[in-house]
């Protein structure tokens, strides 16, 4: 079995790879979070956010808070454990 199996094509980029990682580590986080601490533009971060929706690895919530919309976004159960096991075979590669 090669060293790279479970390095996770949905986590290869930079952006991904970021949301993934403060969703891990928050409950959850909106989309301006998101926006500003990976200083990505809004369409970019909205074909990110939708691909690893589409994996079902995040979920997403629309709200209002007073007359605003509000889009959150938090990790699934199988998010948490693809981006482990991605995060693993990472550490293995570089031998970590």
């Amino acid at each position: 079995m090669s060293i790279i199996n479970d390095i996770n094509k949905a986590f290869d980029h930079r952006i991904r790879l970021g949301i993934m990682s403060i969703l891990m580590v928050n409950d959850y986080a909106d989309f301006n979070l998101l926006k500003d601490l990976l200083g990505a533009t809004d369409g970019n971060l909205a074909s990110h956010v939708k691909a690893l929706e589409k994996e079902e690895y995040i979920k997403v919530e629309k709200q209002f808070i007073g007359r605003k919309p509000n889009t959150r976004y938090s990790v699934t159960s199988v998010g948490k454990k693809e981006f482990k096991k991605h995060i693993d075979a990472l550490e293995k590669l570089i031998g970590k």
